[in-house]
């Protein structure tokens, strides 16, 4: 996430020379793309943090510093 984001709360990953963006509410892409695998393991783990994503969100627009949230095991 980035300072001074647009609407619909989002998320960025990225993986090489890919980017995705993903909402946090509906874990639907936005724009961009991932490699198959790696976007099912993005969405796994943004399945697993739904209840971080926002309050990391909130955090952002109020240009704090998100907390840090689990990689996948």
């Amino acid at each position: 996430m980035y300072f001074d984001e647009h609407e619909p709360p989002h998320f960025h990953a990225i993986y090489g020379d890919y980017e995705a963006d993903v909402t946090i509410k509906t874990l639907q892409i936005l724009a961009g793309t991932l490699p198959r695998r790696d976007l099912a393991l993005v969405l796994e783990w943004a399945a697993l943090h739904r209840a971080e994503l926002p309050e990391n969100w909130v955090l952002c627009r109020q240009h704090w510093r998100p907390e840090n949230i689990q990689p996948l095991d």
